[in-house]
């Protein structure tokens, strides 16, 4: 049996407005726009709080851990890299402190802009605070909303824990698959 080994996906360059955003501290701190990647037409559509660290020292793109428990669980799901693009609530990776409701305020924009653009079939929200942003006067957490379907926008949706968090927790990487194989079925079926 081999070992499982990730893959770099594709990123996708922002556009001029968010590549010059200045809607919050982040552009400060920031070293670039992370916009998103993968398959640009994809049907499924993952979103994540913010980008993490890219290139190792030497400059060079790598999977990190929370890529590779993602594509892991996809892959155990039967969902294809082809089908995915992945992007962020944050459009630049966080390196110190920062006011974290300002920042995602400023980058919603960004993130509606995205989905009305990519008009995906699928959302997939990893993690507490995806679920709390785009549920915000509700008492959102993934455990309540992990495991069946919901729409955000119109969209059919389903949420799960961070790959960070089932990195950290092995034991949540069953419901981190069932709930990603309850959007490579829907995938599957057609029912874009």
């Amino acid at each position: 049996m081999t070992a499982f080994k990730p893959e770099i996906l594709r990123e996708e360059a922002p556009p001029a407005f968010a590549a010059q955003c200045q809607g919050c501290e982040l552009a400060r701190q920031r070293h670039r726009v992370v916009w998103g990647e993968g398959n640009q037409q994809a049907p499924i559509f993952i979103l994540m709080d913010n980008p993490g660290a890219r290139e190792d020292k030497e400059g060079h793109p790598f999977v990190c851990g929370t890529r590779e428990t993602l594509q892991l669980g996809m892959k155990e799901a039967g969902l294809e890299l082809s089908q995915v693009y992945v992007s962020y609530l944050l459009k630049c990776r966080p390196v110190r402190a920062y006011d974290k409701p300002l920042a995602r305020e400023a980058c919603f924009s960004h993130l509606r802009f995205q989905l009305e653009e990519k008009k995906p079939c699928i959302l997939l929200g990893l993690g507490n605070i995806v679920v709390q942003t785009l549920y915000p006067e509700q008492e959102a957490d993934v455990k309540g909303y992990r495991g069946r379907w919901h729409a955000y926008e119109g969209i059919p949706s389903v949420f799960s824990y961070h790959p960070l968090a089932v990195r950290r927790r092995p034991v949540l990487m069953k419901y981190f698959v069932q709930d990603l194989k309850l959007v490579a079925e829907r995938n599957k079926a057609g029912l874009c």
